[in-house]
């Protein structure tokens, strides 16, 4: 019996190469039983390169990698028992209905859940009969994860699974993971949305460049901000006036300028706020906008990477 404290997933020093571009370079993961998390990073940070060597689609250059305690390579028959993947993208045959799509793939597994049930479980009952080029893009999102979880896999992937969901599928399809969870199943996530990630991730790993830059809990990564707020201001006119005019006011930890305004990260927002103000006032410039708010996970990746992670 395997251990229920081993990890289902054990990633160690992992690297790939495509020519000159270094992809992966020496890359560790590690996730659990009963665990999402979540694997962030910039477009070209090497995240889907990760996962796919992960999912068994790609070899990777050198590395150990450990699936459910088994290897790809030598258990890739009973890996694809016990794994479901749902891509960002899926190409289904078109003309064929949503039950017999979930039927067709629930027939490559030895064992699952009836086809009914997972067509209902990701709302779509009322579509059984709808042939899959009638369904909307977030429709098509939603078969895609019956077709992962009609084999009741131990290990989840989810590439972006709510790209092109309404907002209501989306938290619906949060709730699915999350009872996924609590049924001792483990989750691998990437997505776009901080929100999704701080909302399901137990723990996230920041990759760019191919190497994890920054692994914890969503919390734990926020604190490591070691701010509790974000200050963001444009202004207009103002002599000799930028980023640096600000890095010296209280409560104040880093300052940036991105996209023609200011952003500071800041321990106290009601020291800050008022000495902002006072400094706009005496470099002569025009205050066109203020926002503030908590720190979030946004932040952090922000902080490490430059970069949005929506950004293309």
């Amino acid at each position: 019996m395997p251990d229920p404290t081993d990890p289902v997933l054990l990633v160690r020093n992992l690297r790939k190469r495509y020519g000159a571009v270094v992809a992966v370079d020496g890359l560790d993961l590690d996730i659990h039983r009963g665990e999402c998390f979540g694997l962030l990073g910039p477009n070209g940070a090497g995240k889907t390169t990760t996962v796919e060597i992960c999912e068994g689609l790609t070899p990777p250059d050198s590395g150990d990698v450990t699936v459910l305690g088994r290897r790809w390579g030598r258990d890739d028959t009973v890996l694809r028992q016990r794994i479901g993947i749902s891509l960002q993208e899926t190409q289904f045959a078109e003309k064929l209905t949503v039950a017999e799509t979930v039927r067709m793939f629930r027939s490559f597994y030895r064992r699952g859940p009836a086809v009914g049930e997972v067509i209902d479980l990701v709302q779509l009952g009322d579509k059984a009969d709808a042939r899959v080029g009638q369904l909307s893009g977030g429709q098509k999102q939603r078969l895609a994860l019956a077709c992962a979880l009609v084999g009741d896999p131990e290990l989840l992937f989810l590439d972006e699974p709510t790209t092109g969901l309404d907002p209501q599928s989306r938290r619906q399809l949060w709730e699915l993971v999350e009872g996924f969870k609590a049924a001792g199943r483990a989750v691998l996530l990437t997505t776009h949305y901080m929100e999704e990630a701080e909302r399901l991730c137990d723990r996230v790993a920041i990759v760019d460049h191919g190497r994890v830059i920054a692994l914890g809990t969503p919390r734990e990564l926020v604190a490591s901000l070691g701010a509790e707020h974000v200050v963001e201001i444009s202004t207009r006119g103002g002599e000799g006036m930028g980023r640096e005019a600000f890095r010296g006011l209280e409560g104040v930890r880093s300052v940036a300028q991105r996209d023609g305004s200011i952003e500071l990260q800041v321990s106290e927002l009601h020291r800050t706020v008022p000495a902002v103000l006072a400094e706009v006032r005496r470099h002569g410039a025009d205050l066109t906008a203020l926002r503030t708010h908590s720190a979030t996970l946004e932040d952090v990746f922000v902080a490490l990477t430059g970069r949005q992670l929506r950004d293309g």
